[in-house]
């Protein structure tokens, strides 16, 4: 970690970890140490991004660090007052930043692009930000008791899914992550579009009706209380729908699934096999036969039959992997990141 270079009187270096999801964005603000390592000062938060090709994607990412970071600033008593802020990304500057993101490819020319965003955004020097994919500021805080080369592999299930492991030589493999319109199953935009699939087979006959397609109805009309099939069709290809839309509907396969209707629980348990089989795929590339193994994301958090089916699914596919938790999260990896861009300098 990087060592504090602020001397007495003088405020210390700031850095800041931003964990950038399609849903929000969290930055953790921390003072570095004199001593070496950081305090953390407090959090904010932000909106979303999308990846930086698609429509408004740029804007999305640059809109997101900034207000997450005046946030964070704001709740350290800094001098920001929150996402709405106008003006500059901050009152008080940063020594470096470490960003996570979704979309991001490591070592794609999409990745340099975001390095450029993230520097304007923040108004730093190019050489104090580093920006990757979420999936590796996730490995590295979960791991991070183990320096850089500690073996693991970490599955991130959310709006989207990934998994990333890493064995004892520092070698990484990645399974997943291709986007909600290429991947099949292990998130919860998956258990929202597969049971979708299944009520619109219901409603023009292919399939007997269940009570999965009043409750996905009803959870898409909302206050209306009402929605046709036709709607349905027209609402899943809005702009503003994809695949955080589908995600929406995963609460209530879940409940469903858990209340024992058929169709729910064989989505889910599709879903679950298609989880546990990103993280045989870097077992298998990496050799490691008894992984540790760290489950993260909403999916895994929020849904719990979904969960007990995905460790039920990576027990019987991988029997030597040990289910571990993070020794931190994905903000405490892009905390890492930037304390290493600090310390290059």
């Amino acid at each position: 970690m990087a060592e504090g270079r602020s001397h007495s009187g003088a405020p210390p270096d700031l850095l800041a970890g931003f964990d950038a999801g399609q849903t929000h964005t969290t930055c953790r603000l921390a003072a570095v140490q004199p001593g070496g390592g950081w305090r953390v000062l407090a959090e904010g938060q932000g909106p979303g991004v999308s990846h930086l090709e698609a429509a408004g994607g740029e804007e999305r990412f640059s809109h997101a660090l900034r207000a997450s970071l005046q946030a964070a600033l704001g709740a350290a008593g800094l001098g920001a007052t929150g996402p709405g802020t106008g003006g500059s990304a901050a009152t008080t500057p940063l020594a470096a930043a470490g960003v996570g993101a979704s979309g991001i490819e490591h070592g794609s020319a999409v990745q340099q692009r975001g390095q450029e965003l993230a520097a304007a955004a923040l108004q730093l020097p190019a050489e104090r930000v580093l920006v990757t994919g979420d999936e590796r500021t996730a490995l590295r805080g979960a791991f991070a008791g183990d320096g850089p080369a500690g073996a693991g592999i970490v599955v991130i299930s959310g709006t989207g899914c990934i998994a990333l492991g890493r064995d004892g030589r520092g070698r990484e493999h990645r399974c997943g992550g291709w986007g909600w319109l290429l991947d099949q199953g292990g998130s919860a935009c998956d258990l929202g579009r597969d049971a979708l699939a299944l009520a619109l087979e219901m409603a023009d006959g292919r399939r007997p009706g269940t009570g999965l397609r009043p409750a996905l109805w009803q959870a898409l009309a909302g206050e209306s209380g009402v929605v046709t099939a036709q709607q349905v069709k027209a609402m899943v290809v809005a702009p503003a729908f994809g695949a955080a839309g589908f995600a929406r509907l995963a609460p209530c396969v879940e409940a469903l699934a858990a209340a024992g209707d058929a169709d729910a629980l064989a989505v889910l348990q599709r879903s679950a096999d298609a989880l546990a089989g990103l993280v045989r795929g870097v077992a298998a590339a990496l050799a490691l036969e008894q992984p540790r193994v760290c489950g993260q994301g909403g999916a895994l958090v929020h849904l719990p039959t979904f969960a007990a089916a995905y460790r039920q699914a990576l027990a019987a596919g991988l029997p030597g992997a040990a289910l571990v938790e993070a020794a931190g999260d994905a903000c405490d990896g892009a905390l890492s990141l930037a304390a290493e861009q600090l310390a290059g300098l």
